[in-house]
């Protein structure tokens, strides 16, 4: 009967189990005057009960255009909401303040702009190569990328945009597209850098061309995060022993750089362990992918891959310091929220289509999902 209403992908599901007991473990190895691991637990049970309740639905609905045209109107009408009504912290106007808790609008958003290219895309994948698809689908993202980058809120946006060029190039672009995809790219950069960012996302990525320039200002959350993780060594100091973290030498160790916090105190070996299970975790998002009911359910499935690698590899290359500051989550892993309901309900949504996948044979699901 559980196995019936459910249909989990339990290999996939106590994958995760490891991830988040690593950022709770992590969150109790330091005292102050917010407990983030009793705020982070509750999250926690939220979001499984909202993960094992999604799965029992039937989420074909979700196929329906006026459904996704609901879904996206609401999402940008929020997002337009939290300039008259949102809450300032940090410089960014990104929260809306309910209580004893708040809610960060731009991770359902992430998850809505993966379910409206989907629809996008499967009833256009024969002629996707056509250059106007690639234009429309890029105007659903920039307006949901606009709204977020002028919060602002740039790592966000990044992952907008990671979204659209993943789900872009998996849906079949044409070979003789995917430059003008790339230059597009280059002139949306160049006229944030002289128009839309601030000065200190312009000190972040500079300081990533030269890390050791301003290692007292701008570059200093990378530095102490590089220094956090490699202090770490073979095997780690230990549970509580963390002293780059403990000491607040790292800043804010509970969310962008849990990674780096983690490492310090479990090494190597458990910075491996934690690549490994997010390895699987991919990989099992794929195959559910691959068998699909059709091509709304193999796109669903490799967007929402595509945002787990996007804030993973982000995260984790900021941490090392590989790559600019941007303030992006662990996903099941950093405290918060919103993204980890998000990352559950997302998943939720994909076991639910497990109830209907079919076994396919690898050339048909091949020739579907790229549309050739």
């Amino acid at each position: 009967m559980f196995k019936r209403i459910f249909n989990i992908d339990w290999v996939l599901f106590w994958s995760v189990i490891p991830i988040l007991g690593a950022g709770l473990v992590t969150m109790s190895s330091f005292m102050g005057t917010d407990n983030y691991f009793s705020k982070q637990f509750i999250w926690i049970v939220i979001s499984l009960v909202a993960f094992f309740f999604v799965s029992s639905l039937d989420v074909r609905f979700l196929k329906k255009t006026e459904i996704i045209s609901l879904g996206f109107a609401i999402c940008c009408s929020v997002l337009f909401l939290l300039f008259a009504v949102g809450h300032v912290s940090k410089g960014a106007q990104s929260w809306f303040r309910l209580g004893f808790f708040s809610v960060q609008p731009s991770d359902p958003s992430k998850l809505m702009l993966i379910l409206l290219l989907s629809k996008y895309f499967s009833r256009r994948h024969i002629e996707i190569a056509h250059i106007r698809h690639i234009i429309v689908s890029g105007v659903y993202a920039f307006i949901i990328f606009l709204f977020i980058l002028i919060q602002p809120d740039f790592g966000s946006a990044i992952i907008i945009f990671c979204i659209w060029l993943g789900m872009v190039l998996v849906s079949g672009i044409s070979k003789k597209h995917l430059f003008l995809v790339f230059f597009i790219g280059a002139l949306s950069f160049a006229t944030l850098w002289n128009f839309g960012f601030k000065e200190y996302q312009k000190a972040r990525i500079l300081n990533f061309i030269h890390p050791l320039a301003d290692i007292q200002g701008s570059g200093y959350n990378a530095y102490q995060s590089t220094i956090t993780v490699g202090s770490g060594q073979l095997i780690g100091k230990g549970i509580g022993y963390g002293t780059q973290s403990r000491l607040h030498f790292l800043p804010e160790y509970q969310t962008d750089f849990i990674f780096a916090a983690f490492s310090e105190e479990w090494g190597f070996i458990g910075s491996a362990l934690i690549f490994l299970l997010f390895g699987i975790v991919i990989f099992r998002v794929l195959q559910n992918a691959l068998h699909g009911a059709g091509n709304f359910e193999i796109l669903y499935g490799a967007g929402l891959a595509i945002l787990f690698v996007s804030h993973f590899v982000i995260n984790v290359g900021m941490n090392m310091g590989i790559l600019p500051v941007t303030g992006i989550t662990v996903p099941f892993m950093s405290y918060g929220g919103s993204h980890l309901l998000t990352e559950f309900v997302g998943l939720g949504i994909l076991m639910s289509m497990r109830k209907y996948s079919r076994p396919a044979h690898k050339d048909v699901i091949k020739n579907e999902f790229l549309g050739i």
